[in-house]
């Protein structure tokens, strides 16, 4: 790092300093709901709007604008600070606030240009939906314009108002729809180089590896991790598999975990509208949830959305100029390349790859319209108007799971994608001609409905119906979808409970078969130097409580066992590639018997030193929930909530993500919120976040959920106007 570097490092903590980092006052839910601004809303009639103990909102309004209108004010006031941040990462103007720090931030977004279908989005938007996002954009500026404060990041900052439009939502909606393999090219360039590149891209192709780990980031995944990195678990069970008769489903995304969620929780009321659910602030969909007649939720595709397009000499290129503005310096010019493929990215450090100039294709720089797709999903009344609605959907892509009110179950894939001719590409980068001129929309891609076998389980995993195109290159392992399965199947008779029970089981079945096959590598003499770590190992069932002995003892011994066997330098590119523990089982496997025996009788001295006379899991394997502020050093220990053990690892179904390590380690990407639907009941539908729902610093409701979360307790979002009213006691109105 420069000097100057370090001098906007100091120049940002003084001013943070300055600004005076005092505990927020605390506020209860009814001091809270009190800042609103409820007279002059850009709203046609009164609006009602009903708050239960958790400052959860089920909003009932006379007209569909008028909903809108007032899901954006609830938007505002639950969540301003975190959707200011959003919009500031979305144009690229983190600089602006943060220094020079955060300029490889606004490099990339302005380089790859996440808003250039902007204007054409717009452009092509049905009158409806239009009105729709411009009433929810007016109820968002109401808020930010006329709140009494403004949010704890907007003062530390110095993020001074500017009106939020209906190009802000766009805006916002193509940031979150970015690609994730995006991040997988960041890591793996570096590499290309290598003697064996062919060999070990074959590897990963041939592998399922994607498993989102924590470590160390480039600058170019400071944004990614937060924006990009997607998983999921979503499943259902028709009702013929269901105690009650009717469908289940349940739902739980995976992203960074971060105070305030990437969610929040909220439900309504309109002519057109009607529904409970989780929305990603300054989005206004329900991104996963139930309405009187479906439920819906899904799962990441890790659609392969966008190529790597190495130009041939003498392609013409244009320049485009952005200028950044770098708080307490001048501004920095920046020049970005233009191909007919798109941005050229290898003038970013991190996309660089020899002296190739790589140009970035992505579906989402074209148009397309994900805001109508999601509004009709919750407008439909079954399976095939669900399908139906996604015809014009492109990014993310998605595997959306459906379940109807009559019982019936189905499966959706939402994606747009080029029709690419090599199902298995040589290289990471790919030839200018490779498809795009014909791209394959959801409604010709895999679809399901009414399987024979009454159950749908999703999980990030490589697709088993065979479609026209290839979906994904870059897939999770099978793990979790097939522990989903094996816990769907083994039921004769499924419940609400039992689906909440899955969505926090911790079972791991490829580390038991490891683990046996560690045990059986040893010679008594070994398992006589680490007594406690082989009896440890022999009574662990294979689940990850934070509890569990066993857990923490297979995790030493694997680690240490890595750093016998693998060499540092093919451990990086297996890091790189988020398929550490995959690639390196792989090359135990195929060490000589001498060479693992060597390495084994090691590994064990080594966890044995660790592990002592006994570790739980939990002693390493923590959580800890903190807002981006709080990576501030010294300063930011405010704006983070004490570390905890957590139970689960990086594929168990209730996943807490980690590298491969001996330390202790805090996991910081993994399941975040929680969902499951009984459709024979409208009211039967629960949710929970990990954190709480409002994102102001010392209200009731910042982090009340973490312990429900802990104890698996959920909260009740009813469809039933009559219970809502009951059980949401606390009223606003919006008054026009």
């Amino acid at each position: 790092m420069a000097f100057r570097d370090y001098s906007a490092v100091a120049r940002l903590l003084c001013r943070l300093a300055a600004a005076g980092l005092k505990p927020q006052r605390s506020r209860s839910l009814e001091q809270r709901l009190a800042m609103l601004p409820l007279a002059g809303a850009p709203v046609s009639r009164a609006v009602q709007i009903h708050w239960n103990a958790h400052q959860v909102p089920f909003v009932e309004a006379e007209t569909d604008e008028d909903l809108a209108a007032a899901l954006g004010v609830v938007h505002a006031h639950l969540r301003l600070g975190q959707m200011e941040l959003m919009r500031r990462i979305a144009r690229g103007r983190v600089a602006e606030i943060a220094g020079r720090l955060a300029l490889p931030i606004d490099r990339l977004i302005r380089t790859f240009d996440i808003g250039r279908a902007v204007p054409e989005i717009i452009a092509m938007l049905p009158q409806e939906t239009r009105n729709w996002l411009d009433a929810f954009a007016r109820g968002v500026d109401h808020v930010a314009g006329r709140a009494s404060e403004r949010p704890r990041e907007c003062t530390l900052l110095g993020i001074a108002y500017e009106p939020w439009t209906l190009q802000d939502i766009v805006l916002l909606g193509r940031l979150i729809a970015a690609d994730v393999n995006w991040i997988v090219w960041a890591r793996l360039l570096k590499y290309r180089g290598l003697p064996d590149w062919p060999q070990f891209w074959k590897r990963l192709l041939h592998h399922d590896l994607l498993s989102f780990e924590t470590g160390s980031a480039e600058p170019a995944e400071i944004v990614a991790g937060a924006s990009l990195r997607s998983g999921s678990n979503s499943f259902a069970v028709s009702g013929a598999r269901s105690e009650s008769g009717g469908a289940l489903i349940a739902n739980d995304p995976h992203l960074s975990i971060m105070l305030p969620n990437t969610f929040l929780l909220a439900g309504f009321k309109s002519p057109s509208h009607h529904a409970v659910g989780l929305m990603a602030p300054g989005i206004p969909f329900i991104a996963l949830g139930r309405s009187p007649y479906i439920a819906w939720g899904g799962a990441s595709l890790h659609a392969s959305s966008s190529d790597l397009v190495a130009l041939r000499d003498g392609t013409n290129l244009r320049d485009r100029t952005e200028r950044i503005a770098v708080r307490g310096e001048p501004e920095e010019v920046l020049r970005v390349r233009e191909s007919e493929f798109g941005p050229v990215v290898s003038d970013l450090q991190a996309f660089q790859s020899g002296n190739e100039t790589l140009a970035l294709r992505w579906i989402g720089h074209a148009p397309s319209d994900e805001f109508t797709a999601m509004l009709r999903v919750g407008q439909s009344r079954d399976f095939q108007e669900f399908r139906s609605a996604f015809a014009d959907y492109a990014v993310p892509g998605l595997e959306m799971n459906c379940a109807e009110i009559s019982g019936r179950i189905g499966r959706v894939t939402a994606a747009k994608l080029p029709h690419r001719k090599d199902r298995e590409p040589d290289d990471i980068i790919s030839p200018p001609e490779n498809g795009w001129d014909k791209p394959v929309t959801p409604l010709a891609l895999p679809s399901r409905y009414d399987p024979s076998e009454g159950l749908l389980a999703s999980a990030n995993a490589r697709s088993e119906e065979k479609g026209p195109v290839i979906i994904g290159l870059h897939c999770s392992p099978p793990d979790r979808v097939q522990r989903l399965k094996h816990l769907l199947a083994a039921e004769p008779r499924l419940t609400v409970n039992k689906f909440m029970r899955f969505q926090r089981d911790v079972h791991l079945t490829l580390s038991v078969t490891q683990r046996d096959a560690l045990l059986s590598w040893m010679d008594e003499a070994d398992k006589r130097s680490a007594p406690h770590v082989v009896a440890a190992l022999t009574n662990w069932d294979g689940n990850y409580d934070a509890a569990s002995y066993g857990a923490l003892a297979f995790e030493l011994l694997f680690f240490h066992l890595a750093r016998a066997l693998v060499p540092p330098e093919l451990e990086s590119a297996y890091d790189a590639a988020w398929g550490t523990r995959a690639l390196i089982w792989a090359d135990i496997l195929a060490a000589s018997d001498a060479h693992r025996a060597q390495g084994l009788s090691l590994a064990f001295r080594k966890a044995a030193r660790d592990f002592g006379r006994g570790k739980p899991w939990g002693t390493r394997h923590r959580l800890r929930l903190a807002h981006p502020l709080g990576l501030i050093p010294g300063l930011g220990r405010r704006f983070r909530l004490p570390d905890s053990p957590v139970s689960g690892t990086s594929e168990t179904l209730m996943k807490t993500a980690h590298g491969l390590t001996n330390k202790r380690h805090h996991a910081r990407y993994g399941s975040v919120a929680r969902h499951v639907s009984d459709m024979s009941d409208p009211d039967a539908n629960y949710f929970a976040l990990l954190g709480g729902q409002d994102g102001w610093f010392g209200s009731s409701t910042f982090a009340d959920q973490v312990p429900l979360w802990r104890q698996g307790a959920y909260l009740n979002l009813p469809l039933t106007l009559d219970i809502v009213r009951k059980n949401f006691p606390h009223r606003t109105t919006l008054v026009p």
